[in-house]
């Protein structure tokens, strides 16, 4: 295991095509809706990055089709309803195990295995998104998002719903919800743990003490706080959603080049977790961006579609 704000297996491990086939979005299986993302002219990118070697600058424009995405997060009851269709094992599932933050864990697990440089991070066996926090947790709660899932089970799951995983680019024009250059969607009000909530991250000193002054400890619903300016819930804060970009940082500099060469088959992840915290992980920033294999799932990565 690598350790950064979502630590990712070693390996670069890309599934083959998945064999499953599309399924039928009827009322028992869509919980939630599916949104017009107007195109035009948007924007990637800023030129206030706080991590500049993640790649976050230079502002830059871009232009965006028109396309759709879901309201929110795939929920457990989504991702269980492709299960039940397909009989579809996660990465999670057949490797045994997963990554866990602490301060989820039941009182009654056994030792588990530390991640290196970040011991928040446990390595619990039989983790997966039907038991999120481990066996013995609480039971699954069909209105959050599904975690424990990887890149590779994200493409098998949009096969199915006859999606796909948003560009970068995609990601942060529906987070920006039609304000151009800001920080969170909602503008560029700094949240703080006196008075300004507005999504779920960690309020406290992490990783000891989580205040959880949202309202929230863990994953809140999919549909949670006030939407952005397209009706998009939750595109910060919750759970990193996943994209279908390489991890790659642009320049010209040979330093920079041979580093992207180290990073092929690393997949870019956006909007932070409920575990970021401006101290730790100031990543819950639009901009902001995150890298994973293909293979890696935690208790704080989820996904949405977008449909051309």
């Amino acid at each position: 295991m690598k350790t950064c704000c979502a630590p990712a297996r070693c390996g670069n491990e890309i599934a083959p095509p998945p064999i499953v086939a599309q399924g039928a979005l009827n009322g028992a299986i869509r919980t939630d809706a599916i949104l017009d993302i107007p195109g035009g002219s948007g924007v990637l990118g800023t030129d206030r990055p706080v991590f500049p070697q993640d790649g976050e600058g230079p502002l830059r424009q871009t232009k965006i089709a028109p396309f759709r995405m879901d309201q929110t997060a795939v929920t457990n009851a989504r991702f269980a309803a492709f299960v039940a269709d397909t009989g579809y094992r996660t990465d999670a599932e057949r490797l045994g195990n997963s990554l866990v933050f602490q301060g989820l864990l039941p009182e009654n697990l056994p030792p588990t295995r530390a991640v290196a440089d970040a011991p928040w991070w446990r390595e619990v066996s039989g983790a997966s998104w039907r038991v999120a926090y481990g066996p013995g947790g609480p039971d699954l709660e069909a209105d959050h998002p599904a975690v424990h899932v990887s890149w590779n089970d994200a493409r098998a799951f949009a096969v199915w719903a006859g999606g796909r995983l948003p560009t970068e680019a995609e990601w942060e024009h529906a987070a920006r919800g039609g304000l151009g250059d800001v920080r969170f969607p909602w503008g560029d009000e700094e949240p703080n743990e006196h008075d300004f909530q507005p999504c779920n991250i960690w309020q406290g000193r992490f990783p000891r003490q989580d205040l959880a002054l949202d309202g929230y400890a863990g994953t809140a619903p999919a549909k949670s706080f006030q939407p952005n300016g397209y009706g998009l819930f939750n595109m910060i804060g919750n759970v990193w959603e996943m994209t279908v970009d390489p991890f790659k940082v642009r320049s010209l500099k040979k330093s920079v080049v041979r580093a992207n060469k180290r990073r092929i088959g690393l997949k870019v992840s956006k909007g932070g977790s409920f575990l970021c915290h401006r101290s730790y992980c100031y990543r819950y920033r639009i901009a902001a961006r995150n890298s994973t294999t293909a293979n890696s799932s935690t208790s704080h990565m989820g996904f949405r579609l977008v449909y051309d």
